[in-house]
């Protein structure tokens, strides 16, 4: 592609399941399109085996990923793997800046999702999907008949553990705290009437135990006489943190949660900027590809509008991307 083919009508940022949702609209309506993302295929890739997509009885979360991505570079669509440093705005014109790149475009998309937070113990990467999942909602189902753990004590994890209940014989709910951190009032008696679901108070969990994947986890405080517990998943529920740096820098509107707010058009308050996906409050605490995928769609409308109201705004800032 020749450095004069650039600047771009739109800019989107990430490489999840809301980005190239985004970049697929941004391509049909005919917009000159660039993703560019540190981590392909987000959330979504690592979720292992979804079977609350529609139109998938059940696809690996990582395959599902690959087929969005190959559907934009059908459209001749760029995706490029760098992790975009800043955001410069001038009037009606962004300039993202990578390391190795930077992409001037009309309007930008920010997709980047969230940072899960983690236990930090040895094999939680390498056996996610594998036992190890951050997502009841998700893979709640590929535990029945089987027995389950969640670690955390907010609202996510118990009811996290009361879907989890409806599936496995069993669920530990395992929590460093005396009780619960404010769930909602209606999930804790939600907890409390499901009897195969376990409060394990004032106990970590310190080690997570298999060979090729999760069998159990250690435990540093004795439950029923054993500091081991033997599972076949392991939910970590401990929160996850928007990614707001590129947010901060553009001067974006954050709510209570860090969460970038948007309209129900996927608009924020800087003007030809938009966003989709987990780093937004646009679906509520539903952080689901579903709704990502909605996100993406509904902002490249928003994008293309945009495009339309400011054509060829960028055309003196023809910087290109530098690889």
């Amino acid at each position: 592609m020749n450095e004069k083919d650039v600047p771009y009508d739109v800019v989107v940022v990430g490489q999840g399941a809301a980005a190239y949702s985004a970049a697929l609209y941004a391509a049909r309506y005919q917009l000159k399109t660039v993703v560019v993302g540190e981590t392909f295929g987000g959330e979504t890739a690592t979720g292992g085996l979804i079977e609350n997509y529609p139109g998938y009885q059940g696809i690996d979360g990582f395959e599902l990923m690959v087929n969005m991505k190959g559907q934009v570079e059908q459209y001749g669509v760029r995706v490029i793997d760098q992790k975009i440093e800043t955001i410069v705005q001038d009037e009606h014109c962004f300039e993202a800046k990578s390391d190795e790149g930077s992409y001037v475009g009309g309007s930008v998309i920010l997709a980047v999702g969230r940072e899960r937070r983690k236990l930090g113990l040895a094999h939680e990467d390498e056996w996610t999907g594998k036992g190890v999942s951050f997502c009841a909602t998700c893979d709640a189902p590929l535990y029945r008949g089987k027995v389950a753990g969640i670690v955390g004590g907010g609202d996510a994890a118990v009811k996290g553990a009361v879907l989890l209940g409806k599936y496995a014989n069993d669920v530990y709910i395992i929590y460093r705290g005396g009780s619960f951190t404010r769930p909602e009032p209606v999930n804790l008696r939600a907890l409390e009437a499901s009897p195969n679901v376990h409060p394990v108070f004032e106990t970590n969990v310190v080690e997570l135990k298999g060979e090729d994947g999760l069998s159990g986890v250690g435990l540093d405080r004795a439950y029923n006489n054993s500091n081991e517990l033997k599972l076949d998943g392991l939910f970590i529920e401990i929160g996850a943190d928007p990614r707001v740096e590129l947010a901060q820098a553009l001067g974006l509107l954050l709510n209570e949660k860090n969460e970038i707010v948007a309209d129900k058009e996927m608009r924020t308050n800087v003007h030809g900027v938009f966003v989709a996906g987990d780093v937004t409050d646009g679906s509520g605490d539903l952080k689901q590809t579903i709704t990502a995928t909605a996100q993406g769609a509904i902002a490249a409308t928003s994008a293309y509008a945009h495009v339309v109201e400011h054509p060829n705004v960028c055309a003196a800032h023809a910087v290109g991307y530098r690889i």
